[in-house]
């Protein structure tokens, strides 16, 4: 990815970060210095952009996962409880509450956040797998475990129920971990 796009997809997250998906595209431009003609250089238009940043994010993801696999100072069980939950840095203070507002102005960008949440969990898999052979890990039937994640991942990304209890999506992904965590581990 070019160095321009980059740069866009940044300021389109800190932009999303403080607005939600109402930001224009001349605050984009405004925070990057730059002319609205160059960004559509880069990008068609609002959706393109926020497609092209589901991938930006989710790669992001990624890359903090694979630090966590090479982790060697990192349990089987601390990797999975880490790995479930990951979140690069740069992501900390993004309202994730606010993803559920894309569903109905942008519901091929929500789609596509939904189906980027339910794929790439081999590493994931492969941890719990290896919790299990280790002893550390009850043998449960990992599909549900899956689908338990990411049913409690979509719910506070496609409702106001975070809103609700006035929690970040981070503590509510910490609460959901240590609950998932302590009905899949040996005690």
């Amino acid at each position: 990815m070019n160095e321009t796009r980059v740069k866009i997809l940044e300021a389109v997250l800190t932009e999303f970060k403080e607005k939600g998906s109402k930001f224009t595209m001349d605050d984009v431009a405004s925070d990057l210095h730059m002319s609205k003609k160059t960004i559509y250089k880069e990008f068609d238009d609002k959706e393109e952009i926020f497609d092209a940043l589901v991938d930006y994010c989710f790669d992001s993801i990624k890359e903090k996962e694979a630090e966590i696999l090479a982790d060697n100072s990192l349990s089987t069980v601390e990797k999975i409880e880490k790995i479930m939950i990951c979140m690069p840095d740069k992501y900390r203070d993004v309202d994730f509450r606010k993803v559920f507002t894309l569903k109905d102005k942008y519901p091929k960008i929500y789609a596509k956040v939904q189906k980027r949440l339910e794929n790439d969990w081999g590493d994931t898999i492969g941890l719990i797998e290896k919790g299990i052979a280790e002893g550390k890990v009850r043998n449960l039937p990992i599909p549900v475990i899956k689908a338990m994640t990411e049913a409690s991942i979509e719910r506070f990304l496609s409702s106001d129920v975070l809103l609700e209890g006035n929690t970040t999506y981070e503590d509510a992904l910490q609460v959901m971990i240590d609950i998932i965590m302590r009905g899949i581990c040996v005690k």
